[in-house]
């Protein structure tokens, strides 16, 4: 089971704006080009959005669906890869200090992806971790900053 975490810089009601704004989700899910929330209110329990994966000219549509929300804390969805079938992926974000451990813990749950999940197969989950959780930390680094900035100029 793939699991890794990171210390982002600011606090966990920014990094919890960031997971449950369903629109963002492809500014920080590596491998997603865009997202668009489809069903219910993103992250309320059964919400859905389309996601939709570019590697050159191919292009492939899915959708993930939240399976569990702790309001602030905890995000657990379920998604799904066509006929790899589908991961559970959860997202925890704690309180460190004034800044944010966040935790992603990702394993096949459903179809082909379980039977043909390794130890190779895990390496490049981690890998995967590792640039996700960077590019959320980004993500939520620049929107303190504009909260800062906005402030400045008020």
């Amino acid at each position: 089971m793939a699991r890794r975490h990171r210390l982002i810089t600011v606090s966990p009601a920014t990094v919890w704006s960031v997971l449950a704004d369903g629109s963002r989700y492809a500014q920080w899910v590596v491998g997603t080009a865009s997202s668009t929330p489809v069903r219910g209110h993103w992250p309320q329990v059964g919400a859905a959005l389309q996601y939709e994966v570019r590697l050159g000219p191919l292009r492939a549509t899915n959708e993930t669906v939240v399976r569990r929300c702790e309001e602030g804390t905890i995000l657990e969805l379920e998604a799904k890869a066509g006929p790899l079938g589908t991961a559970r992926i959860a997202l925890e974000v704690r309180p460190w200090g004034e800044h944010s451990l966040v935790t992603v813990d990702e394993h096949p749950l459903r179809g082909a992806a379980g039977a043909l999940h390794n130890t190779a197969v895990e390496a490049l989950i981690q890998i995967r971790h590792r640039a996700m959780l960077a590019r959320l930390a980004r993500v939520c680094e620049a929107e303190t900053g504009r909260a800062t900035s906005g402030a400045d100029h008020a």
